[in-house]
């Protein structure tokens, strides 16, 4: 049976969430047939009752699962081949690694991109993400907050640094093979990607070589969506 998987979409069938492209690759990495159904901000309270307020959320038959941590778990206990972790010291690495990549690079992403995710959302979704995020922002529009976002470049490259030093020295950040790791660092840039004004990676940038090769895994799921270039 073939799972279901909620994906927010934007204009041009964009897709917006970092947390639904990581299930894709979950997905993808246990070999699992899935499809997508796009879906706007303002469609997720209409899905499955209203139970959910974000997604990423997956329907398996009778069993609905929300939330991207909660989702891997379900999947390595229902389906046990190809493990997302293979231990729990894998995971409890990989979860760490989640919280470091949120806190210093997603944060940094979202000063710069904010306002290109609300220029690409539906039209019917705009007035809800301006409202909802602008709260978040201590009285600033997201005009306001974007402003002077090329100035902000070299802090974010920087940023970057423990990507650029442990894949210098391995070809992916699960070793000689990707894992749940790689998955959240190519799908917080697939996120990027698909609503970006302003290139955040200079064309020289090692990282650009990771994620080529990210975006082709398996059958070039990081194509699977209109993006545009990460570097200039």
């Amino acid at each position: 049976m073939t799972i279901r998987l909620y994906d927010l979409a934007a204009t041009e069938d964009r897709r917006l969430s970092p947390f639904c492209w990581r299930i894709k690759y979950a997905l993808a990495h246990k070999g699992l047939d899935f499809e997508t159904a796009p879906v706007g901000f303002t469609d997720i309270p209409k899905l499955c009752g209203g139970q959910y307020k974000t997604v990423p959320i997956i329907e398996d038959g009778a069993k609905t699962v929300c939330d991207s941590w909660a989702i891997t778990d379900y999947l390595d206990a229902t389906y046990s081949e190809r493990p997302l972790f293979t231990s729990p010291q894998e995971k409890a690495g990989v979860r760490f690694f989640d919280t470091w990549f949120s806190l210093e690079i997603m944060t940094r992403m979202f000063r710069m991109f904010v306002l290109d995710i609300h220029d690409r959302a539906r039209p019917e979704d705009q007035p809800y993400f301006r409202e909802s995020r602008e709260k978040m922002m201590r009285g600033a529009t997201m005009e306001q907050f974007v402003a002077g976002r090329e100035e902000k470049l070299p802090e974010l490259r920087h940023a970057l640094r423990p990507l650029r030093m442990t894949l210098g020295n391995q070809p992916w950040l699960g070793g000689e093979k990707p894992n749940y790791a790689d998955y959240i660092a190519l799908s917080g840039f697939l996120w990027a990607a698909s609503v970006l004004t302003l290139p955040p990676l200079e064309r020289d940038d090692t990282l650009n070589d990771w994620l080529k090769r990210g975006f082709d895994l398996y059958g070039g799921l990081g194509y699977s969506s209109k993006t545009e270039a990460l570097a200039a």
